[in-house]
């Protein structure tokens, strides 16, 4: 699909120069002399190469559509990761290094992951916005220290290291976002 330069979103994959680059970051610029263009930060799918580009509203660029499956996480070797689709059942296997070590590290047995892939090539992964994980490791209060806003270190159950607030304790189920590895809130029930 044919888009303008302008219309460049962070989060596109857009074909350019024969091949894949997905947009990481976006800048409309508005020099004092000539036209506005947008400066674009994209990153190539495949070899993992970043690339700054200038588009002008004039152009145009082919903006690709991937197919986005859901599939469930069933077990890990070493570097590689085996996932079902949930709907076929035919089974994948994807490298440590196409997933990312840090979205390795909170794949858990069973979890739901979306799988992108364009022409029948798996081109990447994505982890569910949240995960639900347990505290292993928490620092002890300090008296006193509870009433301020303040955050301690804490280790979670697959070994990331995040900051919780202060009444968290281990053995404590947390919420944390998968983008960033934060503390969002604690599981209730």
């Amino acid at each position: 699909m044919k888009i303008d330069g302008n219309s460049i979103r962070v989060g596109n994959v857009i074909e350019h120069k024969d091949r894949l680059w997905r947009v990481v970051k976006t800048q409309h610029v508005k020099p004092g002399k000539g036209g506005a263009f947008l400066q674009t930060e994209m990153k190539d799918i495949r070899s993992g190469t970043k690339l700054n580009e200038r588009f002008r509203s004039s152009e145009t660029v082919e903006r690709v559509r991937l197919e986005q499956r859901d599939h469930q996480f069933l077990f890990g070797t070493g570097e590689d990761f085996t996932f079902m689709d949930v709907e076929s059942f035919e089974q994948v296997s994807l490298s440590l290094e196409m997933i990312g070590e840090d979205a390795a590290r909170y794949l858990d047995e069973g979890m739901v992951v979306n799988i992108e892939s364009y022409e029948g090539d798996v081109i990447g992964m994505a982890l569910p916005d949240t995960v639900i994980l347990e505290i292993a490791e928490a620092d002890a209060v300090v008296k006193g220290q509870t009433a301020s806003s303040s955050y301690k270190p804490a280790v979670l159950s697959n070994g990331v290291r995040t900051s919780v607030p202060p009444y968290i304790e281990s053995g404590t189920k947390v919420v944390i976002n998968t983008v960033d590895g934060s503390y969002l809130e604690r599981v209730k029930g």
